[in-house]
C-alpha cells in the first residue's frame, strides 16, 4: 500500500523508515556511486531529510520499504536551488504550486519493480491533485527516462550537464491524464483504493476522525506541510 508520511512522523513507522534509508544507501551510494553520506546505521540521509519533507512510500506486505520519494515546497530551501542552480541558468524556481521531488528509490527487495515504480508515480499524482500543485521539479538520472515514459510522466528537461554515466538533468513534471489509467492497471487497483490509502494517511498523521479525513481538502494538507517546513530548524552548513 501507499503511505504519505511527514518526516516528523517517521518514528511511528520504525521498520518502514529504517529500511527506506538503508535502501537509499544501496541505490544511491552502492549502485549509482553518488557522493552521499551514510551513517553508522547504514542510512543515507541528507540535510533535506531534516526539513520535515513529505515522503510517499510504497510499503511491502511485510511492512518494509518497497520504494519512496521525498517532497518539499519550493518556497523553502531545495536541492535544485542549493546545489544545481547552474542547471537552471541561475534561475531560482520558487512557487507554492511547484514542489521539489527527490530521492526516487526502489528497494532491491521489491519483486516487481515496475509495479513499485507505478505506485510511486500514482502517489506523486495523488499529492499533486490533492495539494492543487502544477508541477514537480527535480534532479534526475537520465537512465530513469525509460520508467517515466512507461507511465506517461516524461519530464520537460530545463537543464542538463555531464555525459554518459555522469549526466544529470533537471526536469519539470506534470501528471498527465494517461498516467492515471496506466498506474491503476499496473497495480490492479481502482481509483477508490488509492483514495482510501491517501485518506488513511491523512487520518493517521493529523489525528483526524474518519469524518474529518473524508472532508479534508488538499489545501489543508498543503498548509500543514508548508507550516511544518517553515518552522523546522534548518541546520547550518
Amino acid at each position: 500500500m501507499l503511505r504519505y508520511i511527514y518526516a516528523d512522523q517517521l518514528d511511528q513507522f520504525p521498520r518502514l523508515a529504517h529500511t527506506m534509508f538503508r535502501d537509499r544507501a544501496v541505490q544511491f551510494k552502492d549502485r549509482l556511486g553518488w557522493e552521499v553520506s551514510v551513517d553508522h546505521n547504514g542510512h543515507e540521509r541528507d540535510e533535506y531529510d531534516d526539513m520535515c519533507p513529505l515522503y510517499v512510500i510504497w510499503e511491502l506486505p511485510d511492512g518494509t520499504h518497497g520504494g519512496s520519494m521525498r517532497f518539499l515546497p519550493t518556497t523553502g530551501r531545495t536541492m535544485v536551488h542549493d546545489h544545481f542552480a547552474h542547471l537552471t541558468g541561475g534561475v531560482h524556481i520558487e512557487s507554492p504550486l511547484i514542489w521539489e521531488c527527490t530521492r526516487f528509490c526502489i528497494s532491491p527487495r521489491a519483486d516487481d519493480t515496475r509495479s513499485c515504480a507505478a505506485a510511486l508515480v500514482l502517489g506523486a499524482g495523488e499529492v499533486m491533485r490533492r495539494f492543487s500543485l502544477r508541477h514537480y521539479i527535480g534532479v534526475f538520472d537520465p537512465r530513469m527516462a525509460r520508467i517515466y515514459r512507461l507511465y506517461g510522466v516524461s519530464p520537460d528537461i530545463i537543464g542538463q550537464a555531464g555525459s554518459g554515466a555522469g549526466e544529470i538533468c533537471v526536469g519539470l513534471w506534470q501528471m498527465q491524464d494517461e498516467a492515471w489509467a496506466k498506474t491503476y492497471a499496473r497495480l490492479g487497483i481502482e481509483a477508490a483504493t488509492s483514495d482510501q490509502w491517501f485518506k488513511a494517511s491523512l487520518q493517521t498523521l493529523n489525528a483526524k476522525t474518519p469524518a474529518q479525513a473524508e472532508t479534508a481538502t488538499g489545501s489543508d494538507w498543503c498548509a500543514d506541510i508548508v507550516s511544518r517546513h517553515e518552522h523546522t530548524q534548518h541546520p547550518v552548513f
